[in-house]
């Protein structure tokens, strides 16, 4: 595979740091501890240099009149850089580290040489679907502190950077058209539609312009009619017409070229997703292992299922209940408005019980928002949004209202506890709240455990008081099934060649999700090889670990103990996971031995 010549050009700082490091002298203890802070900290702050984004988690304003370098050459770059901080942590010997500092550079070599990889195998050049994209940067006006003039004015900074970025997109497209490394054609067929939604003959009803229809009653006069004509003047005559080039680019050059839906189709796919399958997974599991485990889930699910069905009296098989629930207008809200408010009723039903399940609990807050209208159509049923650092912006809980007649009222509980608490807010927030870890672990972590414990949260349910009709504990079933379905449909699709449909129809036979959400789902793994992996495989070691531990521990296990201690280090691969659970229950079976000693 062909690369870009090394660029001359890297960030100084990290450059200087790196220039001697090329030596492989052993080090001493102090001095290998002395240098994995050193690399830690240098990564993390040059992390914050070529991500601006993230500096506002910080209360850092000096990103946001910025976007992070999407070109080319930028990929080389820190494709190179990244390399150096490998290096750097293969010099240190991990004998002469603590257990934790072992961690920490087994963590970080892990994500530097899984970024490294994702480079070679020229997945960077795979740059946008459907979901993720230059077209939706508007969404970021979200979460924008737009307080002052300045404020403002970074926002039309980076309005005005914006064409320089589509451009730097199309240049990626371009390549992974040549490099035959490109997006499954049906999901780049939604963004077209994306794009034209953006370009609006009136400067004012663009979703760009947004900031500007309300601002602070501070501002006077002057101050308003200069920041409007700037932003009017920003995508009428830069943003618009670049949009365009875009769009144009897409629907000559890059839907033609697509590819078929499995990434397996592309030269050397299999052996690409093989490798995203580990690095979503933090496990040596294969396809064909993980598929297995995935018709196995299934039929455990389906079992369970048909317990409820029979329990409700309902005459029919499994598909017929299913077509029942996703017809009966019983299960639906009629307007946005209603759904909305089930949803925020539903949250204020889950804090309280929490402290059954846990010692310690998150300070920050989290709330309850719809999906942009702009978005909703091609998106999935929810999402969250971490807080800030710094405590500026609260968890955020986003909910899709768009079409409520797709949307039942039996999978909210089970949604809300994944999304918010004890799922995505609760262990995200206690993560950022930890002390004496590096930032990359603070505000970071790995897929298996992050929408693990999020599927696992959604069992803990039962323990707070949730699920009490049979319709609510099908719609938990129906969720645990979505992610037992999702194993077997993204290595069919990906790895063993299945078609779009096949994995649509696959989806259909075992769950309850109206057809629209199943579409949305399986384009969403279409357009992200590997990631649906994660769920599943993180919930089973999660537990598999509880259930290890409550036979060792009988009578004496405690869940908020065991809860803590496993939310206590951030979000872990599965493997370091696995190491510190057996250690925290070899400690508890010690002090369970002394307390019986005579």
């Amino acid at each position: 595979m062909t690369e870009h010549n090394a660029s001359s050009h890297l960030w100084p700082l990290v450059r200087g740091l790196l220039a001697g490091c090329l030596f492989v002298a052993p080090l001493s203890a102090s001095a290998s501890e002395s240098a994995l802070s050193a690399i830690i900290d240098e990564h993390w702050q040059w992390v914050l240099e070529q991500y601006p984004e993230r500096r506002l988690e910080y209360g850092d304003r000096s990103g946001n009149n910025q976007w992070t370098d999407m070109s080319p050459e930028a990929f080389q770059r820190r494709y190179d850089d990244e390399g150096q901080f490998v290096q750097r942590l293969e010099q240190l010997e991990p004998a002469t580290l603590t257990s934790d500092e072992q961690i920490n550079r087994a963590m970080l070599l892990r994500q530097l040489r899984d970024n490294r990889t994702e480079f070679e195998d020229g997945l960077h050049l795979i740059a946008l679907n459907m979901r993720s994209g230059p077209q939706h940067r508007h969404s970021m006006i979200d979460y924008l502190p737009m307080e002052n003039k300045r404020d403002y004015e970074d926002w039309l900074a980076r309005l005005d950077a914006l064409p320089a970025q589509l451009g730097d997109y199309r240049a990626l497209l371009q390549e992974g058209i040549a490099r035959e490394r490109t997006q499954a054609q049906i999901v780049m067929s939604r963004v077209p539609a994306q794009i034209q939604n953006l370009i609006t003959n009136d400067a004012e009803e663009s979703p760009f312009y947004r900031a500007f229809a309300e601002m602070p009653e501070s501002f006077d006069d002057e101050t308003r009619e200069t920041l409007t004509a700037s932003a009017a003047a920003i995508i009428d005559k830069e943003i618009n017409p670049a949009l365009q080039e875009l769009l144009s680019f897409l629907e000559q050059d890059y839907l033609p070229a697509a590819r078929a839906p499995g990434i397996g189709a592309l030269p050397g796919g299999k052996q690409v997703y093989s490798r995203l399958a580990r690095h979503f997974t933090t496990t040596d599991l294969t396809p064909d292992e993980i598929h297995e485990i995935g018709l196995q889930e299934v039929a455990r699910i389906r079992s369970e299922m048909l317990a409820v069905i029979e329990e409700v009296k309902f005459e029919g098989d499994i598909a017929a209940f299913n077509t029942f629930l996703r017809t009966d207008p019983q299960f639906y809200y009629d307007t946005p408005e209603a759904l909305l408010e089930g949803y925020q009723a539903v949250s204020k039903r889950l804090d309280p019980g929490l402290v059954k399940l846990f010692g310690k609990l998150p300070r920050a807050p989290y709330g309850v928002r719809p999906i942009p209208d702009e978005e909703a159509p091609d998106t999935t049923t929810a999402y969250y949004m971490r807080p800030a650092i710094d405590g500026s912006r609260p968890g955020w809980y986003y909910v899709n209202l768009h079409q409520p007649a797709v949307r039942p009222k039996f999978e909210m509980e089970v949604l809300s506890v994944h999304e918010s608490v004890p799922g995505h807010h609760l262990q995200i927030a206690l993560a950022q709240e930890l002390t004496g870890l590096p930032e990359f672990r603070r505000n970071g972590g790995f897929t298996a455990f992050i929408e693990g414990w999020g599927l696992y949260s959604e069992r803990l349910g039962y323990d707070m008081g949730l699920y009490t009709d049979p319709y609510s504990r099908y719609g938990q079933l129906v969720y645990d099934m979505w992610r037992a379905v999702r194993l077997v449909v993204d290595t069919g699709i990906h790895y063993f060649g299945w078609s779009r449909q096949r994995a649509i129809d696959y989806f259909l036979d075992n769950a309850a999700k109206s057809e629209a959400d199943i579409i949305n789902e399986i384009d969403r793994y279409i357009g992200w090889p590997g990631q649906a992996l994660a769920y599943k495989i993180g919930q089973l070691k999660m537990l598999e670990l509880r259930g290890k531990a409550e036979t060792a521990l009988g009578d004496n296990f405690d869940i908020r103990s065991f809860h803590d201690h496993m939310l206590g280090a951030g979000a872990l691969p599965l493997d370091i996971l696995e190491a510190r659970m057996d250690a925290w229950l070899a400690a508890q079976l010690a002090n369970q031995d002394v307390a019986m000693s005579p």
